[in-house]
């Protein structure tokens, strides 16, 4: 236990400027889904909660260089790690999950450990949560481009449209819409399709309130 309060620690103060929605409090939640998932699909508990905590570490040099926060956030795990005296071994799996975890790395996790952490790191981008997470991060978005001209790719069609609240319409059915489908576990199935119930709801209800009516899946 003590490697993995140090691990959140580290983490921490890793994150302090995080400005969007990869802050601590995500590390955290996805920490507690990959527990509550594995009580019930397995994996090794050190591996999750090492993975966890470091999945999102690189994220800051993503925003200040661009690239994919998932390797950037494996090599600052791996150099952790072993200057922790963590065994290779557990070293490789914690990184193979951190690498496979990104949504929009089209990753198919072969372990147990991998596929649970992906799935936990999905499904807090669903439920109400969710959609403060969203509406964060796009803000967040928007204003790094503002302020410094760098933008992310893979979100160019939704974070940066001129009406936002159309930009979130497209958000939700690219992404949060299509997890459930993309989810690995059962248990995480469950979870996730509850969650999408509430983001349906405020959807239907953004769009009358807004004037910007548009089916809903």
């Amino acid at each position: 236990m003590e490697l993995i309060e140090k691990t959140r620690e580290f983490v921490t103060t890793f994150l302090e400027d995080e400005p969007s929605s990869h802050d601590m409090s995500h590390i955290n939640r996805v920490e507690a889904l990959c527990m509550e998932i594995r009580e019930e699909e397995g994996g090794d508990p050190l591996v999750l909660h090492l993975a966890a905590l470091l999945h999102d570490v690189g994220v800051i040099k993503e925003h200040e260089e661009g690239g994919d926060h998932a390797e950037y956030s494996a090599e600052i795990a791996s150099e952790f790690l072993g200057k922790a005296g963590v065994p290779k071994k557990v070293i490789g799996e914690v990184t193979y999950c951190i690498r496979t975890h990104r949504f929009s790395g089209g990753h198919s996790p072969k372990t147990i450990e991998a596929r649970i952490l992906q799935d936990a790191d999905r499904l807090d981008a669903l439920g109400a949560i969710g959609i403060f997470r969203a509406v964060l991060s796009m803000g967040a978005l928007r204003m790094l481009k503002h302020t410094t001209g760098i933008d992310k790719g893979a979100s160019k069609k939704t974070v940066y449209k001129k009406d936002p609240v159309a930009g979130f319409n497209e958000y939700m059915h690219y992404k949060p819409f299509t997890i459930p489908e993309k989810l690995n576990t059962d248990s995480a199935k469950r979870i996730g399709e509850e969650r999408l119930k509430i983001m349906r709801l405020y959807l239907e209800a953004l769009n009358r309130e807004s004037g910007l009516e548009r089916n809903i899946p």
